[in-house]
């Protein structure tokens, strides 16, 4: 292993170990792929998880740390739900999942 790869696996040992101090909500946003979860994954997730998911996609989209509404949150929800559900190619992520999704394999 070489000084870099093993410097980072510390620090993300780090992260991840500060994270389960602080709770086991934190360790999921910390690991949470938010916009790049693939659909396959996000289809599977508990409703939690879901809104945790979502917020972070919304916060990436925006580029902002702000915390959406629960109504933007909501309607995201829904919106990728439906989408995932119905997209040919389970690998594709939750921020390019879309309409044409549904009929071409992208």
């Amino acid at each position: 292993m070489h000084a870099n790869t093993r410097t980072g696996a510390v620090a993300v040992g780090f992260a991840v170990l500060a994270a389960l101090v602080s709770g086991c909500t934190d360790v999921e946003r910390l690991l949470n792929q938010g916009g790049d979860t693939p659909c396959r994954d996000y289809v599977n997730q508990e409703p939690d998880t879901k809104r945790i998911t979502i917020t972070k996609a919304i916060k990436e989209r925006t580029a902002t740390d702000n915390e959406p509404s629960g109504t933007q949150v909501d309607a995201m929800i829904f919106q990728v739900d439906l989408l995932c559900a119905g997209q040919r190619n389970i690998d594709t992520p939750i921020k390019n999942a879309d309409i044409a999704g549904l009929f071409l394999n992208k």
